[in-house]
């Protein structure tokens, strides 16, 4: 049973930095594809960031600001988010894939605001 739990989300000012973390247990975070996806306000989800061996893969919109990390002794995957804005403000999803499996976390709110 893959599992995924989110931390690290909350509340900034524009400019300011929030590192996600996101906990895998039945995956092996190396092995598969792990990403971040968000989802703001009556806006579709979108990816972020996602990275498996040997490829990294950004939003535009993110790129240079945001970076994607695994953690493989404790198997977990972290989005280090800098230069935040007021468009970042969304709920952050940890993702996994796995075979045909897709497997979600249950979000962390990220809140940008002055």
């Amino acid at each position: 049973q893959v599992q995924l739990v989110e931390s690290g989300g909350g509340l900034v000012q524009p400019g300011g930095s929030l590192r996600l973390s996101c906990a895998a247990s039945g995956i092996i975070v190396r092995l598969n594809v792990m990403g971040w996806y968000r989802q703001a306000p009556g806006k579709e989800r979108e990816l972020v960031a996602s990275t498996t061996i040997g490829s990294t893969t950004y939003a535009d919109f993110v790129t240079g600001r945001f970076t994607i990390s695994r953690d493989d002794a404790e198997n977990t995957v972290s989005l280090q988010m800098n230069s935040l804005k007021f468009a970042d403000t969304a709920v952050y999803y940890c993702n996994a894939r796995k075979g045909a499996g897709t497997f979600w976390g249950q979000g962390t709110q990220v809140t940008v605001s002055s």
